[in-house]
């Protein structure tokens, strides 16, 4: 774009003056106004700006150093240059008035056309500085107004901001505080600003740290970007996690040591998302222990089942039955959010699927919501007297009947405690003998009240079995008073086609463990149940049981052993003092468990973990390397037992 032309105005009242000078004065990018008297002179200098005026002195009606005067008294003309032209005889008197009057210079005629043209050029050169330092006014004016704008955007942005925008110089005093920040860290901005960060509570010493040194190799460099995490504390003290991402910039001038250097910190609370990936982890560990818990307990049944089945082709519906039963107990938790389930729920669903009949079923009881775990028992318990009733007791014959009620009573062990008292009654069955031998039914009903003060026993009467289940409730446990169920109709039972099934052989004993004395410490009584056998078959003596931390904790003070088996939750509890004994007492230890390693107690990264569902070989390697420190008799003899109550879990009688 071509700049705007300079504009010179020529006055004289002779036509053939104005041309003349005109002639004179003519060069590119010169624009030249004629005015033949003051009136039309002040009118164009009204519509347009002139960087040089040439005055004729003597004019009819207004003369030159009347205009002048006129000019100087007038805001928009005064600072126009005015350069008098005259054929009058030089007169001091005259030069005066027109220096008065405002004038630079005078011209005399006959006009020297050099000496003009050398004047008029000085003139038309500040008209063009005039000129671009008007142009670049203007665009200073814009960059300012631009900036200002985007200023007023980016402080608009960064107030409305969920992130906290916080600058600091090197010795980390704090230059800018943002609306953001005050919202974040709940610190007014004029509570914090020139304050050290440090001194301030606002970061402590462990992240103060962290900046300077991120701060140290940034001074003198270009510019660069870091990221990293620190936690900040609110003006209550509630921490307050952060991501940071910090931009480095030298030459700010800010005053003081290091202030070269400018640091902006752009914060944003991860306070919630730290705190969703921890309960992330954690559930993610629950569901792993708890799918590896669930593997493992049917591995153990499959594996006892197995073991106690003469006939393999009896063995197909008798683990499927038990199955059965734990996954109708699975899906009465996971509808209640595995919250619990209440017991007239299990008795249903036993009923549902077939195994008690409705009809020879007397209910009694109020509404109670076990925990998941006894739940799971409950359910195996439930579905094992169901079906011994059904191939030896009252069920086997068609007038027989069972009796099913239960009560939340005071505890008998521990003070404002409740049990839940459940009573199993057979009658109208063929005549009741205590049997030979006890089956894998019964030593399951028995594993079901293993742990926490729970037991079961067995009165064999003549008219029929009498079990009566003890176990310990929360206390708000009983959700209603007490009343007689009305059990539901089963829906018709699908029953799986007889299948022939070759036993899986399993690894015979190797006597490896031969005389170990060994701990299982497992709250899941199949498991433990599962373990035991497993030990004592491959020759090691199984010397205590536990199925909780106090119970593990009383029974290390009791028994010496070799080694123990330790799961990686008991009860919903860590394992950690229980682990910390075991290694206190020098008693070399491996935990069973469906926890990852990140969520067994820490410390421990030597102690081996053998994972749910486990493989017996695999686990009875481990076992030996772990009990293989001493030999047999080298190992120092259990402390004699106390005359006093069994420990808690152990079976009364099964």
């Amino acid at each position: 774009m071509s700049p705007e032309p300079i504009r010179f105005l020529l006055v004289d009242d002779l036509e053939d003056n104005l041309v003349a000078l005109e002639a004179l004065l003519r060069r590119d990018g010169l624009e030249m106004h004629r005015a033949r008297s003051g009136a039309e002179a002040l009118e164009l200098m009204l519509a347009n700006d002139y960087a040089l005026a040439l005055l004729d002195v003597q004019m009819p009606g207004m003369d030159g150093y009347e205009l002048a005067e006129l000019m100087r008294g007038t805001e928009r003309t005064r600072k126009i240059p005015i350069i008098f032209v005259t054929a009058a005889a030089h007169d001091d008197r005259r030069l005066f008035r027109g220096y008065e009057a405002g004038a630079v210079d005078y011209i005399f005629k006959p006009i020297d056309p050099i000496m003009l043209r050398s004047k008029a050029k000085v003139f038309f050169e500040l008209g063009r500085q005039a000129q671009e330092l008007q142009r670049q006014r203007d665009e200073t004016r814009a960059v300012s107004q631009n900036l200002a704008a985007a200023l007023s955007r980016l402080r608009a942005h960064q107030d409305n901001s969920p992130l906290a925008i916080v600058e600091l110089n090197a010795d980390l005093v704090i230059r800018d505080w943002s609306k953001g920040a005050e919202r974040m860290f709940g610190r007014a901005a004029a509570d914090m600003l020139g304050q050290s960060a440090e001194a301030t509570g606002w970061i402590a010493a462990e992240a103060a740290d962290r900046i300077r040194a991120l701060v140290a190799p940034a001074a003198g460099t270009q510019p660069l970007r870091e990221a990293l995490s620190l936690t900040a504390l609110t003006g209550e003290g509630r921490p307050v996690d952060c991501e940071c991402y910090g931009s480095f910039l030298s030459g700010q001038g800010l005053s003081g040591p290091g202030g070269d250097l400018s640091l902006s910190l752009q914060m944003l609370d991860v306070t919630e998302r730290r705190r969703a990936e921890e309960v992330r982890n954690l559930l993610i560990g629950e569901l792993n222990h708890r799918v590896k818990n669930t593997l493992a307990n049917v591995q153990a049944i499959a594996r006892q089942t197995l073991r106690r089945t003469n006939a393999p082709e009896r063995f197909v519906p008798t683990f499927a039955g038990r199955l059965q039963a734990l996954a109708g107990a699975h899906s009465i938790l996971s509808d209640a959010t595995w919250h619990g389930a209440e017991l007239a729920q299990l008795v249903a669903d036993q009923v549902r699927v077939g195994t008690l009949d409705a009809d020879r079923l007397d209910l009694c009881g109020p509404r109670v919501r076990l925990s998941p775990e006894h739940a799971l028992r409950m359910a195996l318990t439930l579905h094992e007297l169901a079906t011994n009733a059904a191939k030896y007791g009252a069920l086997s014959v068609p007038s027989g009947r069972i009796a099913l009620d239960w009560t939340v009573e005071p505890s008998t062990g521990e003070v404002e405690a409740l049990d839940l008292v459940v009573r199993w009654q057979e009658r109208g069955g063929p005549a009741v003998v205590p049997p030979a031998q006890t089956g894998f039914g019964s030593t399951l009903i028995g594993a079901g009240a293993m742990g926490d003060g729970a037991a079961a026993e067995a009165d064999w009467q003549p008219g029929g079995v009498i079990w009566t289940i003890r176990l310990p409730v929360a206390a708000d446990a009983l959700l209603d008073p007490p009343r007689a169920q009305a059990p539901a109709r089963p829906a018709p039972l699908r029953r799986a086609a007889e299948t022939t099934l070759t036993p899986i052989p399993l690894p015979p004993p190797d006597g490896a463990l031969n005389g170990r004395r060994l701990l299982v410490i497992e709250d899941e009584a199949l498991v433990a149940l599962d373990l035991v056998a497993e030990l004592e078959e491959a020759g090691a003596e199984v010397v205590g049981q536990a199925a909780s931390v106090p119970e593990a904790l009383e029974l290390l003070r009791e028994i010496a052993a070799d080694a123990a088996l330790l799961d990686g939750n008991l009860g919903g509890q860590t394992v950690d003092d229980v682990a910390a004994e075991l290694a206190r007492r020098g008693i070399p230890f491996c935990f069973v468990s469906g926890y990852g390693r990140e969520h067994l107690p820490q410390g421990f990264a030597g102690v081996p973990v053998v994972e749910k569902p486990f493989r017996v070989d695999a686990l009875l390697r481990t076992v030996e390397t772990l009990s293989s420190a001493l030999p047999p008799a080298a190992r120092p003899e259990p402390a004699p037992e106390p005359e006093s109550t069994p420990l808690p879990g152990r079976v009364a009688s099964a």
